[in-house]
């Protein structure tokens, strides 16, 4: 049902949803511009340093997804937080923080769930601990942001609105009839695409931008690149201009590879009569996975594989080599199917930013911190943000 959904061909139409909230992004970091940082400067002025760019590359993929699958607009990009409403299944609102308790989620959620059978006893033995009672409380409000995000877009459904939107096609066929989906399942599948169609990408996206800074001659090439397909005007790069160029692809394809978002691998389960993998007999029943990061710093496969090198990625010969190996969204059936909306809002939000602007770390010095929960959770990306002397 959803798969078409996710087809390049019919996500390219909502490109314009992508390039409009791209456009509100960049209305707020011209608000955090600073003066450009001299040459003779080190290090950024702690006071110059105005742009978390993880938070706001949050609020705007929660925005994107939200928007690409609901129609919705929350506003997050105009008031800098994630402040929403969330409704509890009787009606009564109250304000949530969405990206909070999002985050809160997937860290107590991967770090119960792989116990199945006793994940509830786990879940409530670990509220006794103080620690772990403020994660849970944290997490509470995020079923109750979903389900005020559905019932507003089914009352907007119900009252005949036609919206263009992942909603639609959860509730009708192609040919318009009704898929009659129970209002639970409805309710489940949008709190699965809000919440992995928005922290994977903001995540890859964080990550990739430290490391473009990191590497000021691959940033060169990439703004080279960019500067020859995109007006010194253009304030949203277009999908159609961006999508084919080379040394763009080459970045994305490596920052998600040295830094997958989701990094462990989803696990399976082998069928109950046993299943026979890569010359090994594993029991039936029996939990199975693979960890995409190591998988992806194979130095059989990734020559060099701590450093970051986009060039890898230029040969198409190498390309084919390597891509059977590169799996930042798994694989198979099972694979993520939002890959393509991921690539597009990464190319559009990339181009446009790196076109636009120039980025400083606090130093050189300086790390991002990285905890692994179901995905890798990134701290504060603070950096010195000003406009380029484009001419």
């Amino acid at each position: 049902m959803m798969s078409a959904a996710f087809a390049i061909k019919n996500l390219e139409r909502w490109e314009y949803k992508v390039a409009n909230l791209t456009r509100r992004l960049v209305v707020a970091f011209d608000k955090l511009c600073t003066s450009p940082l001299s040459k003779e400067q080190v290090r950024a002025d702690p006071a110059d340093l105005t742009l978390d760019f993880n938070k706001w590359i949050n609020l705007w993929t929660i925005e994107a997804i939200n928007n690409i699958a609901l129609s919705s607009t929350l506003g997050l990009l105009e008031q800098g937080s994630d402040a929403v409403t969330a409704e509890k299944p009787d009606g009564t609102l109250y304000k949530a923080r969405y990206w909070q308790a999002q985050n809160q989620t997937s860290y107590a959620q991967a770090t119960f769930v792989w116990d199945y059978d006793n994940f509830h006893l786990l879940s409530w033995l670990s509220n006794l601990v103080p620690n772990w009672r403020s994660v849970w409380k944290e997490a509470e409000p995020w079923n109750d942001v979903v389900l005020h995000q559905a019932a507003e877009r089914l009352r907007k459904y119900q009252a005949g609105e036609k919206l263009d939107d992942f909603f639609t096609c959860l509730m009708e066929d192609k040919s318009g009839s009704p898929n009659n989906l129970e209002w639970g399942e409805i309710v489940s599948e949008i709190s699965v695409i809000i919440n992995a169609g928005a922290d994977t990408t903001a995540i890859a996206l964080t990550q990739l931008m430290e490391l473009l800074i990191r590497h000021p001659n691959e940033l060169s090439h990439l703004r080279q690149e960019l500067d020859l397909v995109l007006d010194k005007d253009e304030i949203v790069a277009p999908y159609d201009k961006v999508k084919d160029l080379p040394f763009l692809k080459a970045c994305l394809d490596e920052g998600l590879r040295i830094f997958p978002p989701t990094s462990a691998g989803l696990p399976r389960r082998t069928p109950s009569e046993g299943a026979q993998i890569l010359g090994q007999w594993i029991p039936g029943d029996t939990s199975v996975s693979m960890t995409i990061y190591a998988t992806h710093r194979d130095p059989t496969v990734f020559p060099n594989p701590e450093e970051f090198q986009p060039s890898r990625w230029l040969d198409p010969e190498e390309r084919k080599r390597m891509e059977p190996f590169f799996i930042p969204f798994t694989t198979g059936a099972r694979g993520c199917i939002g890959r393509n909306i991921s690539y597009l809002e990464q190319a559009v939000v990339v181009a446009t930013l790196v076109h636009r602007y120039e980025f400083a770390l606090p130093s050189k010095e300086w790390e991002l911190q990285r905890h692994e929960a179901f995905n890798i959770l990134v701290g504060e990306l603070p950096v010195k943000i000003w406009r380029r002397g484009l001419s």
